[in-house]
């Protein structure tokens, strides 16, 4: 019965004709920093490939999958840098699905000697359905509890195909972080059979790290460092605002993140922690991410986990040879997980 109350309560939510959509959300931010962000394109590394997954609300029947491929290079010229996304999104109670892919590119500029600047702008095709399989209608269910095959019921919802755009902007050094990103600003229309919109995404995002230690041994870069972070979301009729630490001691990154600082016009917010730890070893990363819900009724649908798996590259000598002809630009102090 849970499982079918799922089903028809988002089919509500998702044709009702004043129904917003909303988009996903991933707990390792900056694993999945061009989703954040296009701007972050080709900041953090020469080349990389990341693997993200995400299993949010365990518990419940017909739970919410989310998965990510992200790529970013840093062209040549190393002024800019392409990227690809794509996201595959599954909620196993209707069997609605939600794929979406584009494209990514940043341009890259120094302002002063410490002081960088980064532009992006992404544009995504997306593909969203519906399965009917797992749906129970009343005229299926006879006196004696048997399920019929058939139903009167009309369930010949369309595939709904969108575009959708997104601009973002960086400023960094290489101990501080600002960017601002606005997704979705063409509002595409999601509704099966009554528009609906996939309302404009506001992010806004910063942080500072702090070092202990930074050595350069053997083209081998190593630090201890403790990184604040913070992040502000606003999408449709909804805030969320976010605060994080991070401690770097190569090659393991410890994180808390917490989500839901109650602010001005947002009533009770789900209050939730996450827990990050991230290993980095040579040319691979790998994250893990736990949310830990603060809040009863997020704690009554379990909580989720997440997990991410790069393959990345930077040149060290390609780099030094970039200083030497002054056409190097820094990487973003930003973590990795």
């Amino acid at each position: 019965m849970l499982r079918r109350l799922t089903a028809l309560v988002t089919i509500g939510l998702g044709m009702g004709g004043a129904a917003q959509a909303q988009d996903l959300y991933f707990a390792q931010p900056y694993a999945t920093r061009m989703y954040q962000n296009p701007a972050y394109a080709g900041l953090l590394d020469d080349y990389s490939l990341t693997l993200s997954y995400r299993n949010q609300f365990p518990t419940l029947a017909g739970t919410f999958q989310t998965s990510q491929l992200a790529a970013d290079y840093r062209l040549r010229d190393q002024r800019s840098a392409v990227g690809l996304l794509v996201n595959y999104d599954r909620t196993g109670g209707i069997g609605y699905t939600r794929f979406q892919a584009g494209g990514v590119y940043a341009y890259h500029a120094r302002l002063t000697e410490q002081l960088s600047l980064s532009g992006g702008a992404s544009v995504s095709y997306g593909l969203q359905r519906v399965s009917y399989g797992n749906l129970v209608f009343g005229d299926q269910l006879s006196d004696d509890g048997i399920i019929r095959d058939q139903t009167l019921e009309v369930v010949d919802y369309k595939p709904v195909h969108y575009f959708t755009a997104g601009v973002g902007g960086l400023l960094y050094t290489d101990k501080f972080w600002v960017g601002a990103s606005a997704h979705h600003i063409n509002q595409p229309d999601l509704g099966f059979v009554t528009q609906t919109q996939l309302p404009l995404r506001l992010n806004f995002q910063g942080g500072y790290k702090y070092y202990f230690l930074k050595t350069n041994v053997k083209q081998e870069f190593r630090e201890i460092s403790l990184s604040p972070t913070a992040s502000y979301t606003h999408q449709g009729g909804s805030q969320r605002a976010e605060a994080g630490l991070y401690f770097t001691a190569t090659p393991i990154t410890l994180g808390a993140v917490y989500r839901g600082i109650p602010l001005p016009g947002s009533s009770h917010p789900q209050q939730i922690l996450t827990a990050i730890a991230g290993l980095s070893v040579g040319s691979f990363r790998l994250g893990y991410s736990y949310d830990v819900s603060l809040s009863q009724f997020s704690a009554d649908l379990g909580g989720a986990h997440e997990i991410s798996l790069s393959l990345r590259e930077f040149d060290m000598l390609e780099a030094a040879w970039r200083r030497l002809k002054r056409r190097n630009y820094p990487s973003i102090p930003c973590p990795a997980f």
